[in-house]
């Protein structure tokens, strides 16, 4: 089930802790996507608070949020980019998108194999798509003081076999969000250092959550027979070479 907007927005807005997570998951985000110009990025769930440093340069953003979560306008000045829509029925065009994100999203929908299908399709041909879910080893997803308590926690090959079944390939792994999930003030001061130190652990126990990074990989349409029709000879030429001349008449 998805969370609601209003949760959400107190979490990753107005509170420390979830100021702490945006920045952290955010900047990893920004590590795999470093620019995405003149293309089309769509964030769905709760992705907005990622989608911020490519409204300079992106041709298009689009923060898409799911009718049972409910839509908050973003970003709070300028331009509105959220949408309100269902989680398997998106008001985008097939294949247009070149980067997508999903936060909140896949964990906490009820048809997430609907899901990845709508996700299949509003991806072009090569397009990029990173999934953010709750990782069923860490200690985020054992809390519910965060909304990454909530949901169908997945692990590393639970998360890249369902992907896999979509026909997506995986280009990327990732873990983040080392620091427990507290609001204390002495967890909130070692953070960083906590981060840093995170990424030297084992891959699969150590972030609160799990990033794949996934791209859509469609092949060359092909012409069943073309091959063999160009080999074929010319069956309307068929007997000239062979055919004698006639001779030549004789006064």
């Amino acid at each position: 089930m998805h969370l609601d907007v209003l949760d959400l927005q107190k979490f990753y807005y107005r509170s420390a802790l979830g100021r702490a997570a945006q920045k952290v998951i955010r900047d990893e985000l920004v590590s795999v996507w470093p620019e995405a110009k003149g293309q089309m990025v769509v964030g769905f769930g709760f992705a907005v608070p990622l989608l911020r440093p490519f409204l300079k340069d992106a041709r298009r953003v689009i923060g898409l949020m799911p009718g049972p979560q409910g839509v908050m306008p973003w970003p709070p000045e300028g331009q509105n980019h959220s949408v309100l829509c269902e989680d398997t029925l998106w008001p985008i065009e097939t294949g247009h998108v070149d980067k997508l994100v999903l936060l909140h999203g896949l964990e906490t929908t009820e048809q997430p194999s609907a899901l990845l299908e709508e996700v299949w399709r509003v991806l072009g041909p090569g397009g990029r798509a990173v999934f953010i879910v709750p990782n069923r080893a860490g200690i985020w997803s054992r809390s519910d003081a965060t909304p990454f308590g909530y949901g169908r926690p997945y692990s590393l090959g639970q998360l890249e076999a369902q992907l896999r079944k979509h026909r997506f390939v995986t280009q990327r792994t990732l873990s983040a969000l080392y620091q427990p999930p507290s609001s204390r003030r002495l967890w909130r001061k070692s953070a960083s250092l906590l981060e840093k130190v995170g990424h030297n652990l084992p891959f699969f126990a150590a972030g609160g959550v799990l990033m794949v990074e996934v791209s859509k990989q469609v092949a060359a349409p092909t012409r069943p027979g073309l091959g063999e029709a160009v080999k074929r000879p010319l069956k309307a030429l068929e007997g000239i070479a062979g055919a004698k001349k006639p001779k030549p008449e004789t006064a």
